[in-house]
């Protein structure tokens, strides 16, 4: 008896093997028949926002935090090694702030030194100052010697034990307000240095703008930004730059808003800004969070073309965030909030003769940036947004019908506010409209055919911000991990398929300081030193380095793959490589063997198979190592018919030409 049961058991195991290997393999239909759908230049792009010290504390690649003393607490970030709050520091000196009401960059120190020998004032960077061996940086600070002997100011920046490991003297000559310059050379890799600064002589001096920036900057601009950062932007070969944000457009307060025209000019004049995420989060809280706006508007329009990638700035519609304050601009009194967004397209595209043409010009570009969008605000909802926007789009397009405007539905990619917003603004023939998600990998893969059904007549989608939440949303323990990449793998699957609604799209937030961040997952994490791709930014770079031209089908027995199976799929053409482009992504924990069947189309013989997976779906990369990264492979195939295998919980992209 109970050798039969082991018998029926092992018959049992085994045809139920059999029966799951024989569902494993399935036929995909490629039609190259034409389907008159272009895949815009503009369909993956990148979203800039400046949280997590994604700008001052990361792309931009000033070390110096608060270096002109502008922060509400002047002195956050400075500090002075044996300086007394209730002593008159007879046997050290002291640092008072003073301010100059006329000026957007109105605070500067006042140094006093007694004793020479025991006066030191620090500056701990952003989480500390990285530093790479046998490197260079520029050191730079304004000076006005203002009574005594001090002769020069000592330079030194030293490691976490204090040690020293580069100092450089800077002699101090004439009169009034001067800025002097040096250069550090670095003996050693270090990720938490500090800045030391001491003085020769004693007396008084007043001091402002302390900088310190790599040498080694991104196509080795002064003052510029952080190479490793931008070269993973570049390598995603994005089709568009949305910047500043976000909800930082918005602002807290209106007060609070960002305002393009106090980006421009001398960095050294723009006026500071307290970040919205400096509070925005409970769980990370971040008083030392500021925007010095060293990356301006200027900087981002440079950005953008150093990328190849379409500018699209957004800009306050006179709402404050809905979250925090929600404080409007009486419609009567939106005039400047206008004025604002037609000069900055001036700014943008005029020539030379123009008001803010020139402003450009003289900046260092006096060619247009050829700006083709402008946002209208970021994520509002409701009536007010509604109102707001058709005063905005009737001053834009009266005297630039040729720019599209992105409209919002709201931060939710359904519910009451969702539906009245989409209804609103195809009324008004909204061009673009933008959709924001961050929902859990289940719903991602579930709504891979979201915008089969959407109406083609009607606006454009532009889904500007998605993100699939391991945990939540605005949860802390998010991560960027293997299932949730995988997931946005399969939704950009339905977003590629539908590309005549879906003209633009982009993953967000982008970038996160290791020590610095509010908000999960990211993109990008980078700490002082390095950074490294995370499993999601892998997804993004295939689809994106892969869009090809043109949209060509790819069914099952006549229908979408859209999660049959756990199967998604679309396919393009790229009619300027010659090449057809499947890619197909497997949600299973077995593997599928596909068979390939081309109809109406013709095929190259190489193939270029391209994997992205992992051993787990909790698996994610590291500063140490990226384990869950794309992995090519060559080989022929015949005409007609081709088989591949697809592994479990896998994203495959396949290049044929």
């Amino acid at each position: 008896m109970k050798t039969k049961n082991k018998i029926f058991t092992l018959l049992l195991s085994t045809c139920v093997a059999f029966s799951s290997a024989q569902n494993s393999k399935f036929s995909l239909d490629l039609d190259g028949s034409p389907t008159n759908i272009k895949i815009q230049p503009t369909m993956y792009g990148i979203f800039f926002e400046d949280i997590n010290f994604a700008a001052d504390g990361g792309i931009y690649a000033e070390l110096i935090k608060n270096r002109s003393f502008e922060f509400d607490e002047p002195l956050t970030g400075w500090k002075q090694q044996n300086t007394k709050t209730l002593s008159p520091n007879l046997d050290s000196g002291f640092l008072t702030i003073y301010s100059d009401d006329s000026k957007t960059n109105k605070n500067y120190a006042r140094i006093t030194v007694y004793n020479d020998k025991n006066y030191i004032l620090e500056n701990e960077g952003f989480r500390g100052i990285g530093l790479h061996q046998n490197s260079r940086y520029d050191f730079s600070f304004d000076l006005e010697k203002v009574s005594g002997n001090i002769s020069a100011v000592n330079a030194s920046l030293i490691d976490e034990n204090g040690a020293v490991i580069s100092t450089v003297p800077v002699l101090i000559k004439g009169k009034g307000w001067q800025k002097y310059t040096a250069v550090f050379s670095t003996s050693k890799t270090v990720e938490k240095a500090k800045l030391q600064i001491t003085f020769t002589g004693n007396g008084v001096v007043n001091m402002d703008m302390i900088s310190l920036f790599p040498q080694d900057t991104w196509k080795g601009r002064k003052g510029g930004l952080r190479k490793d950062l931008v070269q993973k932007l570049y390598d995603l070969q994005p089709g568009f730059l949305r910047f500043p944000g976000g909800c930082i457009v918005e602002g807290r307060t209106l007060a609070e808003r960002y305002q393009w025209k106090k980006t421009l000019g001398n960095v050294a004049n723009r006026e500071y800004l307290i970040n919205k995420w400096s509070s925005g989060f409970a769980h990370r809280l971040t008083p030392d969070y500021y925007q010095s706006f060293g990356l301006g508007f200027y900087e981002y329009f440079q950005l953008s073309e150093d990328l190849g990638a379409e500018p699209l700035p957004i800009l306050s519609c006179g709402m404050a965030c809905q979250f925090n304050t929600a404080e409007l601009v009486h419609l009567e009194e939106l005039n400047p909030y206008i004025q604002d967004a037609l000069d900055l397209i001036e700014f943008a595209n005029g020539n030379e003769s123009t008001k803010w043409g020139k402003i450009r010009a003289e900046m260092g570009h006096p060619k247009p940036f050829n700006m083709k969008y402008i946002g209208v605000g970021n994520e509002q909802w409701g009536e007010d947004y509604i109102e707001r926007y058709k005063i905005f789009e009737k001053a834009i397009h009266g005297k630039y019908p040729d720019i599209q405007i992105i409209s919002g539905s709201g931060p939710s990619p359904d519910g009451e506010f969702f539906e009245y917003g989409w209804k609103e603004l195809k009324k008004l023939n909204a061009q673009i409209v933008d959709e924001h998600y961050y929902n859990s990998p289940e719903w991602f893969t579930k709504n891979a055919g979201r915008y089969d059904a959407y109406d083609r007549s009607g606006p454009k989608v532009f889904a500007g911000e998605y993100a699939a939440q391991s945990v939540g949303v605005v949860k802390p323990d998010n991560k960027n991990n293997w299932q949730t990449a995988l997931s946005e793998a399969a939704f950009m699957t339905g977003l590629e398929r539908n590309a005549d609604v879906v003209t633009m799209t982009s993953y967000a937030p982008l970038f996160a300081h290791a020590d610095g961040w509010q908000w999960t997952p990211d993109l990008i994490w980078f700490n002082n030193l390095q950074s490294y791709a995370t499993p999601n930014y892998y997804v993004q770079k295939l689809f994106s380095n892969n869009k090809g031209t043109d949209l060509i089908k790819i069914y099952e027995n006549g229908n979408a793959v859209k999660g049959q199976n756990q199967l998604f799929a679309s396919a393009v053409k790229d009619g300027k490589n010659n090449e057809v482009i499947i890619k197909i992504v497997n949600t299973d924990s077995q593997e599928k063997s596909i068979e390939i069947n081309p109809k109406n189309i013709k095929l190259g013989s190489k193939l270029t198979k391209t994997t992205l997976t992992a051993s787990q779906l909790s698996s994610e990369n590291n500063f140490q190592t990226e384990n869950i990264k794309p992995l090519e492979e060559n080989s022929v195939i015949k005409k007609g018919k081709f088989s591949v295998q697809i592994p479990v919980n896998s994203f495959v992209v396949l290049k044929i030409k």
